[in-house]
């Protein structure tokens, strides 16, 4: 599944486009350049997810977590500081996995061996046009 975003406007558009193919998958790996917008799409599904808090990235806490509409709890992650999978381990990064509840992560390939089978790959793209691709692969 493929969505272009042509300019920060249509940001809504296609939060919107990916909450409602997320399905039952909890886990998202988004995977694109520093730079690519990883963050500010993240930041445009919580919104639309219904999460009040403030979203940004969690570059240095390694784990930001929110709170959806729904009661729920959102789980995002950026692996870019990790320094090893044993650090991942030991802040309890299965915990958080196996939870069942959504896990938006940046920079998973760090702790990719960690990652159960069944994480969605969100890779974010800029084309020659300067505009985003979102491509989601189940």
């Amino acid at each position: 599944m493929e969505f272009t975003i042509k300019s920060l406007n249509m940001l809504p558009e296609a939060a919107k486009w990916f909450v409602n193919n997320m399905g039952q998958d909890t886990l998202f790996s988004f995977e694109g350049v520093m730079g690519a917008g990883k963050t500010t799409f993240i930041k445009a599904i919580c919104e639309e997810l219904g999460v009040e808090d403030v979203v940004n990235s969690p570059t240095f806490a390694i784990i930001n977590e929110y709170t959806a509409g729904n009661g729920r709890p959102v789980y995002h992650f950026d692996f870019y500081r990790v320094k090893s999978l044993q650090e991942a381990i030991d802040f309890g990064i299965n915990d958080y996995l196996y939870s069942g509840n959504l896990c938006f992560m940046e920079w998973a390939k760090e702790i990719e061996s960690l990652l159960p089978d069944n994480y969605v790959k969100v890779a974010i793209v800029e084309n020659r046009q300067g505009e985003r691709v979102i491509t989601i692969k189940k």
